[in-house]
């Protein structure tokens, strides 16, 4: 077993440098605040499940525009701590967003629409149009 990572080339070049994941000072993943996804597909729905934990449902912007469903979020924190002359001791601050799109098929009826969010995943319903649902069988006689 290795524990030193070593370059089988033997002049790398500048290209497999940047094609490293940890090109951007040590980010070793770069869709690290991109939420994951999952897609189901019923006989009368979409389902779109986005894994967000430790937001509120105030914290998401969903919107369709063109046919294209965007969920996007963004947050901004900012920590102070102040001495007894009111001077900065420390002072943080953090931001952090992200956006997801989704081509809509032509089958989606786009004007019913609901979302809800609860125990870190946020849910979207994306119900079919009434001419896209399945037709029930039916028997047909030979004549």
């Amino acid at each position: 077993m290795n524990l030193i990572k070593r370059n089988t080339v033997p002049f790398p070049s500048i290209i497999d440098e940047l094609l490293k994941p940890d090109w951007l000072g040590g980010m070793q993943n770069f869709n690290a605040n991109v939420p994951a996804v999952n897609i189901k597909e019923t006989d009368t729905n979409f389902g779109i499940e986005l894994a967000a934990p430790g937001k509120v449902k105030e914290d998401f912007n969903i919107e369709i525009d063109h046919n294209v469903l965007t969920i996007s979020s963004e947050e901004k924190t900012e920590k102070e701590e102040k001495d007894n002359q009111g001077k900065y001791t420390r002072r943080e601050f953090s931001y952090s967003s992200f956006r997801r799109a989704f081509t809509l098929p032509e089958s989606v009826n786009a004007d019913s629409i609901n979302a809800t969010y609860e125990n870190g995943v946020l849910h979207v319903t994306l119900p079919k149009r009434e001419e896209a649902l399945p037709k029930p069988k039916r028997l047909i006689e030979i004549a």
